[in-house]
């Protein structure tokens, strides 16, 4: 079974990750994949004094420090990952990556904001379940 989890550095993305350890520890088999997503810096303008490689590596470096906790949480706990730091609009690649690398679940927080908050604005929980054909599960 492989499991994807999205990590934005939340608490709730966190609790996301000890309840996949769990899963993990009892599964024998499981695979665990993290992914964040970076914003993609849009503006014509600072890509005129930034170079892609310079960009590049914004986003790497973002995305480390992004996945650091979540790194040490399984690293602690002794359970296997891999990580992919992507870059985009955060629902669509989560749904992407889950597609492409054929996971069989997801596994992610969710800020709590409430299901009117939600229809009002919109979270990337809402949207990945609406994009994904996998089981979500959400945990507060």
């Amino acid at each position: 079974m492989k499991i994807l989890i999205p990590v934005d550095g939340s608490a709730s993305a966190l609790r996301a990750v000890d309840h996949a350890i769990q899963l993990a520890k009892s599964r024998v088999g499981t695979e665990i994949r993290l992914i964040t997503v970076q914003a993609p810096v849009l503006s014509g303008h600072v890509k005129m004094f930034i170079s892609e490689d310079q960009l590049n590596a914004y986003y790497r470096d973002e995305g480390y420090a992004t996945l650091k906790s979540a790194r040490e949480k399984l690293d602690q706990a002794g359970v296997a990952y891999h990580h992919h730091i992507g870059v985009g609009h955060a629902a669509e690649t989560i749904a992407q990556y889950a597609k492409e690398n054929h996971c069989d679940q997801i596994i992610m927080g969710t800020r709590g904001m409430g299901a009117i908050a939600d229809l009002v604005m919109g979270s990337v929980a809402t949207k990945v379940i609406h994009l994904s054909n996998l089981p979500v599960t959400l945990i507060k």
